[in-house]
């Protein structure tokens, strides 16, 4: 028998509350669980918007409930401590989610973690570099590269290196930055000055150890956190641009000349969310995708996130899946009846 895990708690990411909190949501209702929802304190009013869509939508009074608060920390660990729970699903940091995986294990509950990424995007030997490059603007420029499965790396082979960068950071240049009132804008603002501020030293660091600025590389003016698009070369290997999850614009390109010294370059990480892959050899494609120590790949294309395929992450990206039947079983408990007639 399948049946419903119980009481489940659903801490959601700034990024894409409306997203998060749906993809968590419905799995859950469809299981048999209620659930109880705590956006982050950046982004609540979206939530609230959801609550009063499934209110109106006729769910239960009680079956989901949101819980909006500036202290997380204090209001997540009694949730957690509740022996009435058995289920967490967490969105966010590495870092957070190995405290509440710690935390979850008082109570052994079912757990489902969504963390960090550093995702590479490989351009291999026989990649169309057109079709790299447009991939390249969609896995880093969706939502200005603040998602986790945002390229963060760009592993090019040696001989299409200096027409791939040159295509690219003219692309990104030519993006307009502002704010929302402002017609043709193309990028945004980043979402607090902490993030910008990160952004830039990640970027400082690099430049200061030799990496050269194809495009971009400045923070700019006005009322918003706001930082141009920005495309590194000759990037050193021990630059915390290419090891830390960079959540804004910024696309520091490395170069290799063998596959295996690529894989070595994407695999060379903690992280293992998504990789990206551009090949027109199917046989290269396929030697290196089996070997990326990645829960996803997008191979020939920029996106991948789909309601209907399980996204998650291996190694320190997280446990468990989101999305199509494996993101239900998540909510599910498997019940054996042995029984003699």
């Amino acid at each position: 028998m399948k049946q419903p895990v119980g009481p489940s708690f659903a801490i959601t990411p700034w990024n894409f509350p409306l997203a998060m909190g749906t993809r968590k949501i419905g799995p859950a209702l469809a299981a048999g669980c209620t659930i109880v929802v705590k956006p982050a304190h950046e982004t609540p009013l979206t939530t609230l918007l959801l609550m009063r869509v499934l209110e109106d939508a006729g769910v239960p009074a009680g079956v989901v409930n949101c819980i909006t608060t500036a202290n997380s920390r204090e209001v997540s660990a009694a949730i957690i401590a509740d022996p009435r729970l058995r289920k967490l699903s967490f969105t966010g940091s590495t870092q957070v989610g190995q405290k509440l995986i710690a935390q979850s294990a008082q109570n052994v509950l079912r757990i489902s973690m969504e963390l960090g990424g550093n995702a590479p995007f490989l351009v291999l030997k026989s990649a169309n570099v057109d079709a790299a490059v447009a991939g390249a603007m969609q896995a880093k420029m969706r939502n200005i590269g603040e998602a986790c499965t945002a390229a963060n790396r760009f592993i090019v082979h040696e001989h299409l290196a200096v027409e791939f960068s040159t295509k690219f950071a003219a692309k990104m240049a030519a993006l307009r930055v502002g704010d929302g009132t402002v017609e043709g804008v193309d990028v945004g603002p980043l979402v607090t000055q902490v993030a910008l501020d990160n952004v830039i030293s990640l970027v400082a660091e690099a430049v200061a150890g030799g990496a050269r600025v194809l495009a971009g590389g400045e923070r700019l003016d006005g009322d918003g956190f706001f930082m141009s698009p920005t495309v590194l070369t000759d990037v050193p290997a021990n630059a915390r641009v290419l090891t830390e999850e960079i959540f804004g614009p910024v696309a520091p390109i490395v170069t290799f000349s063998t596959n295996d010294e690529a894989l070595a370059l994407a695999n060379g990480t903690e992280y293992g969310l998504v990789g990206y892959l551009f090949a027109e050899d199917l046989r290269e494609a396929f030697y290196v995708t089996e070997r990326l120590e990645t829960g996803m790949v997008g191979l020939n294309t920029g996106i991948v996130s789909n309601p209907a395929a399980p996204f998650g992450g291996v190694k320190a990206s997280g446990l468990g899946r989101e999305g199509s039947h494996e993101g239900i079983d998540e909510y599910l408990e498997t019940k054996y009846v042995g029984m003699a007639l």
